[in-house]
């Protein structure tokens, strides 16, 4: 079965004008990042319609045991800040046409500007479970604006962290998570085009291009599972976790349902899986 060309491909970079609610800001040190869907306040009075956080955001989750946020050196040391890596990387090759892997060394590898200074406090406010919601009502036009600054505040916050260099941000480990993951990804490329263009819906494939993010999260997670001996729920729930992150709409729920699909008749149903490994 033939793949259409935007998803067996990498597309260039001036296919993306379909999805102009993926923000992504010059990073102003040579990268494109990839940031979370906009959150926006609808133009209509009481009730003001606004999108998620809540008025009185929940501070972010304590991270798991043994697995800290960040390490003594105040890097991101986590397998999920590896995922995060991993996608930002996979989309911005897919817009230049580049090798995964090759993008991710030369996002390594690339000098700072001069006078160029990280503020690493940056990474103690990220969050890697801030998930877009659903509307938020309002009463008042005030409300409205204090949730719109809240909002350009952590977005801005995002951007500093996905756009810094990588040595900056990640220690050691989720470099090498990171590029092992693309690896895999670029490896079992072909292959899992051929899976994906059978499971996914017909939307998604009469518009490739605008799914870039999407199909990527499916690319990752599926490499995970047949090159790494990742979990098959513990891969799933992470591919579902960045879907909700930086797409919109139903995506995490189409996303679930096409690697459930995936281990079922692809998997379980196939060669033997690698012994599974801790993520």
């Amino acid at each position: 079965m033939a793949a259409p060309a935007a998803v067996s491909s990498f597309p260039s970079s001036s296919s993306v004008a379909h999805r102009p609610q993926r923000r992504l800001p010059a990073a102003g040190r040579g990268t494109r990042t990839l940031l979370p869907p906009a959150r926006t306040v609808a133009s209509s009075r009481a009730p003001l319609v606004v999108s998620s956080p809540p008025p009185t955001p929940a501070p972010a989750p304590a991270p798991a045991p043994g697995q800290p946020k960040v390490d003594r050196s105040g890097r991101f040391c986590s397998p999920r800040a590896a995922r995060e890596l991993a996608l930002m990387v996979s989309y911005a090759a897919c817009l230049e046409g580049a090798d995964v892997v090759r993008h991710l060394d030369r996002r390594v590898a690339a000098r700072r500007e001069d006078g160029y200074v990280f503020n690493k406090a940056s990474l103690q406010s990220y969050n890697f479970m801030s998930f877009c919601g659903g509307p938020l009502e309002v009463a008042t036009e005030e409300e409205a604006q204090k949730l719109m600054s809240q909002n350009e505040k952590v977005s801005a916050n995002e951007a500093e962290v996905l756009s810094a260099p990588p040595r900056l941000v990640y220690n050691n480990f989720v470099l090498r998570l990171a590029r092992d993951m693309l690896v895999a990804v670029a490896s079992g490329w072909d292959q899992h085009v051929e899976v994906i263009n059978k499971i996914i819906p017909q939307h998604w494939k009469d518009e490739p291009v605008a799914r870039i993010i999407e199909l990527c999260i499916l690319h990752i997670a599926m490499a995970e599972m047949t090159s790494r001996g990742t979990p098959h729920k513990v891969a799933i729930n992470e591919a579902v976790d960045l879907a909700k992150r930086f797409c919109d709409g139903g995506a995490p729920r189409i996303i679930n349902g096409c690697l459930r699909t995936y281990v079922k008749d692809h998997i379980n149903n196939g060669p033997s899986q690698p012994a599974e490994s801790k993520a």
